[in-house]
């Protein structure tokens, strides 16, 4: 923890006061209590939307679960919320799920089989991985049959589902809301906090990352 209390006491020193103020700001506001999971993202547009829009429910953090496509966002398209989300890829696979399993998440499928719960009745109560499927399948089977629960959005017209990036954005603003209002305490731990602030604060430093790697150099206490 004090090791990475001095690498952003450092760091600060590279960021405007108007910059250090807005990342110290969103950070206290971070949870990874909820965690995106994308399989198999195949319009880049659609990779791009989700992380503009799981960024501004304050979120920070997504799993790109890769088989025939590279999640790689649109730029034009997230408005620089990339910079701010971390993707953090993955094979495509149920061993996959498994690992995010292992993280104490519970894995819950947006897909309205195995009896879905509608979305305005699931209630967040434990840290929760969404699994959103492929633009043109939904969730793989073997993914359903994987995971503890499934979750819709009801639907009022002919049309059965919503584009998986509006779905995205859909559940995660309406788990936010629920968050902000449960008394759970969703937010990041200080360590977790700091380590977020300097993945910001590095990408907000022109030649943040070679800045970041010769003070670890110099300073041979500090791990990251």
């Amino acid at each position: 923890m004090e090791n990475l209390v001095r690498t952003f006491e450092f760091l600060k020193k590279f960021l405007t006061h108007e910059r250090l103020a807005k990342i110290e700001h969103f950070s206290a506001e971070s949870s990874d209590f909820l965690l995106p999971v994308m399989e198999d993202v195949y319009q880049y547009r659609n990779a791009a939307a989700i992380i503009r829009s799981v960024e501004a429910c304050g979120f920070h953090k997504v799993v790109a679960m890769e088989a025939r496509n590279i999640f790689d966002p649109n730029l034009t398209v997230t408005k620089g919320a990339e910079n701010w989300v971390e993707a953090e890829k993955m094979p495509h696979s149920l061993d996959s799920l498994q690992e995010i399993r292992s993280r104490g998440y519970k894995i819950v499928a947006v897909s309205p089989e195995k009896n879905a719960t509608m979305l305005p009745d699931f209630r967040i109560t434990e840290p929760v991985a969404l699994v959103f499927g492929t633009e043109w399948q939904g969730v793989t089977d073997d993914f359903l049959e994987f995971c503890d629960e499934t979750l819709a959005i009801p639907m009022y017209g002919f049309t059965q589902s919503f584009n998986v990036s509006v779905a995205a954005a859909i559940c995660c603003y309406d788990l936010k809301q629920k968050l902000l209002h449960s008394g759970i305490n969703y937010k990041l731990s200080d360590e977790k906090r700091l380590e977020l602030m300097i993945k910001w604060a590095v990408n907000s430093i022109p030649s943040g990352k070679e800045i970041l790697r010769k003070f670890l150099g110099q300073d041979s206490n500090v791990t990251m």
